[in-house]
């Protein structure tokens, strides 16, 4: 009995952090079109076209933020999630790198930039749990755990 409980209320905070990061995608998402300058601001100098890229990002996070609260369509927002976050590492490794994008950005430290890029792999941590379908007893603790520290910090940067 208590396995069957704790299987339902895992699916249930499932559902309440993929509401959150959905709402999370698709907010950053939106902010691609509204504010670009602050996603050009940290766009590394080696990659062409960063207007295009900034817009092709954000057009992405809503995409796949909306695809995601459909259970039809959730394995394809949890991989596309994953891709599109490893594909904009280079934007946090730069901002954590380069001075000058620090500055520009606003007041972000160096070793704040540092934490901010090591959410990367949590953020993909998350994608990929919302994305499969079944219960895994063994891992479904640290989804979670990775979901909630996740969302707590993002909190604190956005609000």
């Amino acid at each position: 009995m208590y396995k069957s409980i704790m299987k339902h209320f895992i699916f249930f905070l499932k559902k309440i952090t993929i509401l959150i990061f959905s709402m999370f995608y698709i907010g950053v998402g939106l902010a691609h079109f509204i504010t670009p300058d602050i996603f050009l601001i940290i766009m590394p100098p080696y990659l062409p076209f960063h207007l295009e890229l900034v817009y092709l990002s954000g057009f992405l996070e809503v995409l796949f933020g909306f695809l995601l609260l459909f259970k039809k369509y959730r394995l394809f927002a949890g991989y596309g999630l994953v891709l599109l976050l490893i594909a904009v590492f280079p934007a946090n490794f730069y901002l954590f790198q380069s001075e000058l994008a620090r500055d520009a950005y606003g007041l972000i430290t160096k070793q704040q930039a540092f934490i901010r890029m090591l959410f990367q792999p949590l953020l993909i941590i998350v994608a990929y749990w919302h994305s499969q379908e079944d219960y895994n007893p063994k891992y479904s603790h640290i989804y979670i755990l990775c979901a909630i520290i996740t969302i707590i910090y993002f909190s604190q940067i956005l609000f």
